[in-house]
């Protein structure tokens, strides 16, 4: 039993092999090649058009590869591998498999119509068909969480950009999944509300939430991640430990990169 329980924890969250995305002539991802631990914290670092985002998208198939694998626990996102061909799954697996990613995106994609409350019970109730009374004590432990409790029976025209964006992530968590990605959640935010987005993630993280994160925030990155990674034209440039990506670069790139953002 020890040896199997040793070798589950060994495993990781997510496998990305050697994962190739084109839009025509334009090859925006080059053989990425990525592990993230279950518990671990990934920061994806880079200039825009870096690929960072897409790789993102790529993770839960928002955007199908051209090349390579993306595995999130034991599944292979997306596809099923028949005689080492690809063949996409049909959207109603691929729903499946997304279930146990949230993810936060840029602009906070909130239903306009509903209340804080109600955008945040929507995917248990409509899709884990999960009790209504259930998922809205849910709900109102998740609000509370992101401090905005008092915020429930608000719609997002009467919440502030960062109030919005701390109801999408408990809208991401209330299908309690195993891995979170980020879209970089504070570039759409105006700098004070940046902080109490940031809270939430921070909290999140010492939970031992498995989190992918884009962001340009240096300071975050630094605090949290486990993992910094410098992405540039598609590439891994550098990866390694907040202090040796951050503080002791060794590629030129990474460095005259983060002279422009520090």
């Amino acid at each position: 039993m020890a040896t199997s329980l040793s070798k589950a924890k060994s495993e990781p969250m997510v496998r990305a092999l050697a994962v190739r995305k084109s839009y025509g002539s334009n090859e925006v991802l080059k053989s990425i090649t990525l592990n993230v631990q279950q518990g671990e914290v990934l920061c994806l670092l880079g200039p825009s058009g870096s690929g960072k985002s897409t790789f993102l998208r790529c993770i839960n198939h928002l955007e199908g590869i051209d090349g390579g694998r993306i595995y999130v626990g034991d599944d292979l996102m997306g596809y099923r591998n028949q005689g080492d061909v690809l063949y996409e799954l049909h959207p109603k697996e691929i729903a499946k498999q997304r279930q146990r990613i949230g993810m936060v995106f840029q602009r906070f994609n909130l239903f306009p119509h509903l209340t804080a409350l109600e955008n945040v019970i929507e995917a248990p109730v409509g899709v884990a068909g999960i009790p209504k009374t259930e998922a809205i004590a849910k709900a109102q432990a998740l609000l509370a969480r992101v401090g905005l409790a008092e915020k429930a029976d608000h719609y997002p025209s009467q919440l502030s950009g960062g109030q919005q964006q701390r109801v999408a992530i408990a809208r991401a968590l209330a299908m309690e999944p195993e891995l979170m990605l980020f879209d970089e959640p504070t570039s759409a935010l105006d700098p004070e509300l940046v902080g109490d987005v940031l809270d939430v993630m921070r909290d999140l993280a010492k939970s031992g939430m498995t989190m992918i994160v884009v962001t340009h925030e240096i300071g975050f990155a630094r605090e949290v991640a486990d993992t910094v990674v410098f992405m540039d034209q598609g590439v891994v440039v550098e990866a390694g430990t907040p202090k040796q990506v951050l503080d002791q670069p060794q590629q030129e790139r990474t460095k005259a990169f983060l002279r422009s953002v520090l």
